[in-house]
């Protein structure tokens, strides 16, 4: 394996609201979660609805500040949480994700192109047009097509088109929120060979989020099993089964 790109250490998300009675309401939504991700591979993150997985997620990406907890990035003394917003913003420019839902996560007034190049504001146009262009063509996207609205595509189309956003400005990770659970199987199988390709072309990490076992266990090389909003277990995928991963889902123990 090769080093650590982000350790994760006792990272925590509670979540405050008042109940009905008006009194405060605390609900953990992550519980001290520790974890390693390793640079180029593709690390996936499996539970049932609500054990936590999308927050964690997003307490990666400080979408969600986390409650608690410390993120160190390629071996970097500091963590990200302790940075300046100057570091941090540096730190997170090497980071995306990638949405679940194709249709909501794209503006349907934009063309292809136009939604593309929009991380790339800060370069010169012509640049940043080429740019999207090449890596609009590289997802499948032909030139032609990338002048149309994005509302006019399909949803694995949009899928490649928002895939092609996340990876146009060269990050080192990305963070793949459900990408393929909005798409059928056949659909599904194109987006994840993208997703592969991608990965070798330009050696990205990923933390794949899912609940799809027969997708995981095809683009995975470790597979960490949320329950309870806690690590449960991970397993490489030369030992993973549907079978293991169901029984620590369901907050089972495996036997030695």
């Amino acid at each position: 394996m090769s080093r650590k790109y982000l350790t994760i250490k006792n990272a925590k998300k509670v979540f405050k609201s008042k109940g009905i009675s008006g009194k405060p309401t605390n609900t953990v939504a992550v519980d001290n979660i520790s974890l390693d991700i390793f640079k180029g591979e593709t690390l996936a993150l499996v539970g049932e609805s609500g054990s936590g997985k999308t927050t964690l997620g997003k307490g990666i990406l400080n979408i969600e500040t986390l409650t608690s907890g410390s993120i160190y990035v390629e071996g970097k003394e500091k963590s990200i949480l302790e940075m300046s917003k100057k570091e941090q913003q540096e730190v997170y420019s090497k980071m995306q994700i990638i949405f679940q839902d194709p249709y909501s996560s794209l503006n349907p007034r934009l063309s292809a192109l136009d939604i593309v190049m929009e991380p790339l504001f800060k370069e010169n146009k012509e640049e940043a047009k080429k740019k999207a262009l090449d890596i609009l063509e590289f997802v499948g996207i032909s030139n032609e097509d990338a002048l149309k609205l994005s509302n006019t595509f399909s949803g694995g189309q949009r899928q490649r088109i928002g895939i092609a956003r996340a990876v146009v400005t060269r990050p080192d990770f990305i963070l793949c929120d459900e990408p393929t659970s909005a798409l059928d199987a056949s659909t599904q199988a194109q987006v994840i060979n993208l997703l592969k390709d991608l990965q070798k072309e330009f050696n990205l990490t990923y933390l794949f989020i899912s609940h799809n076992l027969g997708v995981v266990e095809y683009i995975a090389d470790r597979i960490a099993v949320m329950y309870s909003e806690k690590i449960v277990g991970i397993l490489d995928r030369k030992d993973a089964t549907t079978e293991k991963i169901g029984i620590l889902m369901a907050g089972g123990k495996l036997n030695d």
